[in-house]
Formats: structure tokens, C-alpha cells, sequence
């Protein structure tokens, strides 16, 4: 626990990790670990633990189940990942959002999802990903 600016010891919300680590070197499994506690340190979160999941084939596995237990715990704020893709494949993910979003915590990632591409290029360009063509736009319309 650090000293906030007032100088007092301030417990943070009291939040898990959640790791999808399925063929990760132990190395990344180490980076991605440490990203996550730099980023409750900087947001004076308290990571009380921190699960793996290493089974992609489902939405019930045992890290999962077990992140749901605590969640149930009094005082959690939330779960901290470093991307949605740590939920899952995109089904599974969406499918976990909703349940951490039922137990009443928040969904912290710390890199947010790619927002949508824009339809129109720097060129000026718009192009239809559905009708195959590619027409210029006027730039003064």
C-alpha cells in the first residue's frame, strides 16, 4: 500500500486479474502479469489475485468459476484484464463480460478494444466493404 497525496495509507478497491495464457511463453506470462500490477498501482486498485486460464474450450472453466466465487465476496470492485481477448475467443468474451457485469463488478481493461474503422480514407476514397466498389468523394460535399 502506497501513501496517497494526502499522505495517509488508503486501501484501493479491491479487484482480480484474469489471464488467458493458452501457448504463452513464460516470459509474456510474466510481462502480462506485471502489466497488470502496474496498472492497479497506478490506479490505486488493490489486486488481491490473479487467475489463469489455460483451457480455452469453454466459458465454465475451473479459473473462471473460481474469479466468479470471489466476485461474490464483499467488497470487490471488479476483474482487471489486459484486453478483452483475455475473456476468450469473442462468444466466450462476450458471454463473460455479461456474467462479471451480473455479479456486480466492473470489467477493467487496460487496453480498450480497436475502435471501428472509418469508411473513408486520407485519400478520399470511401470504401463499401459489402458492394466490392470504390468510388472518389468530392472533398468539398
Amino acid at each position: 500500500m502506497e501513501p496517497l497525496t494526502e499522505h495517509r495509507l488508503v486501501s484501493g478497491p479491491v479487484v482480480y486479474g484474469f489471464l488467458r495464457l493458452a501457448h504463452v511463453t513464460r516470459a509474456r506470462q510474466e510481462a502480462l502479469a506485471a502489466s497488470l500490477v502496474e496498472y492497479c498501482r497506478s490506479h490505486e486498485l488493490q489486486l488481491s489475485g490473479l487467475f489463469t486460464d489455460r483451457d480455452s474450450a469453454g466459458p465454465a472453466s475451473a479459473a473462471f468459476t473460481g474469479l466468479l466465487d470471489v466476485l461474490a465476496l464483499p467488497d470487490v470492485y471488479g476483474v482487471v484484464a489486459p484486453a478483452m481477448s483475455h475473456l476468450g475467443p469473442k462468444a466466450i468474451a462476450a458471454e463473460r463480460g455479461r456474467q462479471i457485469e451480473s455479479a456486480g463488478a466492473r470489467l477493467l481493461l487496460i487496453r480498450r478494444p480497436r475502435p471501428a474503422h472509418s469508411t473513408a480514407s486520407r485519400c478520399g476514397l470511401v470504401h463499401r466493404p459489402h458492394s466490392g466498389t470504390t468510388r472518389a468523394v468530392n472533398a468539398e460535399s
